[in-house]
C-alpha cells in the first residue's frame, strides 16, 4: 500500500530526537524517486529492493509524485511506498525575482523537512538513482546524519556527478566504467567510486520466440514472415529515435524485397515528440515500415518477438534493453558508443555500427538478417555471457557490500574519507 504523508511542521523538539542505536535491527535504506514516467533506473532499483536481505536492510521507497507510471509499477509489484506532500525537484530558473526568492525559500524549507523526514524514519543510508533526487536529497542526508549513495545512471558528462557528487556523496556507484570516466578523471574520487552493472533476471522462464513473433505480427496485421526490428527505450534525444526511423528508411531502400518492420516501444519524455516522429516517418515514406508501439511493461515478450534489437542510443552509460535482449537471445546491433562498448564485443555477442550513421546501421542489420547462422551464434554467446555478468544476485551482493561499508564508516564516526 502507498501512504501520503501529512504536511511537515517544524518543531523545536526535532533537535531533541534520541540518538539511534546504530547496531539495533536492520538498517533502513531510503530510495527517493520523483515519480512519473518509468525508466531503466526504476526497474533496476526495484529488482535490488525486492532481493535485499530483510534481516540486514529495510527499504523505504519515497515518491515526490504519486500519480504516475512509477507509482503504478510499485503497486503492481506489491511494494509499499510513501508519497511526499509536496514536489520539489530543485528547479527555480526562468521565474521573476520575487517568485524566484519564494521558490528558494520553499526549497530551503523542503530541504529541512526532508532531513526531519529522514531522522523520523531512522534512515541510515539514502540511495538516490535520478538526477533531481541526487540534488534534492544530498543536503537533507547530511543534515540528518545519514550516508548518501549516489547511483549514477546518466552520461559521463553530467555536471552533478562531476562537480557535486564528490562533495555531497559518501559513495558514487556507476552503471559502467564509461558513466564514471569523467568524475574519475577530474577528481581524486576513484577510490570512492564503484562500477556495479544493473541487475537482470537470469532465471526467468524461457520465452518461445517464434510464438512471441507470431503474436506480434498477428496484433499488427502483418505477414508472419515479416522480420521485426525492435527499438526499446524512452523517446528522448540520447536514444536517437529519429535515427532509428532513418535507419529503417535505408533498410527499405537497400532491400525493397525484404519484408521488415521497425517497432518503437517506449514512453514519450518530451512534449510533442510522438508527433515529431510521426512526421519524420511520413517524410521518410516508411509509414508501412515503422510503428509507434507506446510503453509496454513487461517488455520481455515483445523483445523476444523481435528478430533484432537495434540500439541507436549514443553516449548512453549502460542501457538495460541491450542486456535484456541478450538474455532473451534476441541479437543486438548497437551504435559503437558509451556503455554499449563495454557490453558488446563486435561479432562475438552482438554487432557494432558507426554512431549516428543510418546507412552503416542499416547495412549491419541487413547482414545479420541475411545470415541466420551468425545471428543464432551471436545470440547464444550473448545469453551465456549475460547470465554470468548481469544477474540480480551479483548486483545485490555488490550493492549490499557497499551498504555494509557505509554503515561501518558510520560506526567509526567517518563522514567522508576523501
Amino acid at each position: 500500500m502507498d501512504q501520503v504523508l501529512p504536511a511537515f511542521s517544524a518543531s523545536p523538539s526535532d533537535a531533541r530526537l534520541a540518538p539511534r542505536d546504530i547496531c539495533a535491527g536492520p538498517a533502513r535504506i531510503c530510495f527517493p524517486f520523483a515519480g512519473g514516467v518509468v525508466g531503466g533506473s526504476h526497474i533496476s532499483t526495484l529488482k535490488l529492493i525486492q532481493r535485499l536481505d530483510r534481516t540486514q536492510f529495510t527499504p523505504l521507497i519515497v515518491l515526490h509524485h504519486g500519480a504516475g507510471q512509477c507509482a503504478e509499477l510499485l503497486r503492481k509489484e506489491g511494494l509499499e511506498f510513501i508519497t511526499l506532500p509536496r514536489r520539489f525537484l530543485g528547479k527555480s530558473s526562468g521565474v521573476p525575482p520575487l517568485e524566484g526568492a519564494r521558490a528558494l525559500m520553499g526549497a530551503l524549507t523542503d530541504q529541512w523537512s526532508l532531513s526531519r523526514f529522514l531522522k523520523s524514519h531512522d534512515v541510515r543510508i539514502v540511495h538516490t538513482n535520478e538526477g533531481p533526487m541526487h540534488i534534492s536529497w544530498a543536503l537533507p542526508a547530511r543534515l540528518a546524519g545519514a550516508k548518501m549513495l549516489w547511483h549514477h545512471r546518466g552520461t559521463s558528462k553530467a555536471r552533478g556527478v562531476r562537480y557535486i557528487a564528490p562533495f555531497a556523496a559518501n559513495r558514487i556507484v556507476g552503471v559502467s566504467a564509461f558513466a564514471l570516466s569523467e568524475v574519475r578523471r577530474i577528481t581524486a574520487a576513484a577510490r570512492e567510486t564503484a562500477v556495479v552493472y544493473s541487475p537482470f533476471d537470469t532465471h526467468c522462464e524461457p520465452i518461445d520466440r517464434a510464438e512471441a513473433h507470431h503474436r506480434l505480427t498477428w496484433e499488427l496485421g502483418l505477414d508472419p514472415a515479416t522480420r521485426l526490428i525492435g527499438f526499446f527505450g524512452n523517446l528522448v534525444g540520447s536514444k536517437r529515435p529519429d535515427m532509428f526511423i532513418d535507419m529503417m528508411a535505408r533498410v527499405a531502400r537497400m532491400r525493397p524485397d525484404l519484408p521488415v518492420v521497425g517497432l518503437m516501444f517506449g514512453s514519450p519524455l518530451i512534449d510533442g515528440i510522438e508527433d515529431q516522429l510521426r512526421q519524420r516517418i511520413e517524410a521518410q515514406g516508411v509509414a508501412a515500415q515503422v510503428r509507434l508501439m507506446g510503453f509496454r511493461y513487461p517488455s520481455e515478450r515483445f523483445m523476444a518477438g523481435c528478430d533484432i534489437h537495434a540500439v541507436t542510443a549514443v553516449g548512453e552509460p549502460f542501457g538495460r534493453t541491450l542486456i535484456e535482449a541478450m538474455l532473451l537471445r534476441t541479437p543486438v546491433v548497437a551504435a559503437a558508443s558509451g556503455g554499449n562498448l563495454e557490453a558488446i564485443e563486435d561479432g562475438v555477442n552482438g554487432l557494432l555500427a558507426k554512431v549516428d550513421d543510418p546507412d552503416a546501421m542499416a547495412s549491419t542489420l541487413i547482414s545479420l538478417l541475411d545470415s541466420p547462422e551468425q545471428a543464432a551464434r551471436i545470440a547464444a554467446t550473448a545469453a551465456t555471457q549475460a547470465v554470468e555478468r548481469y544477474g540480480v544476485d551479483r548486483h545485490v551482493t555488490e550493492i549490499s557490500a557497499i551498504y555494509r561499508s557505509l554503515l561501518a564508516d558510520e560506526r567509526q564516526g567517518k563522514h567522508k574519507s576523501w
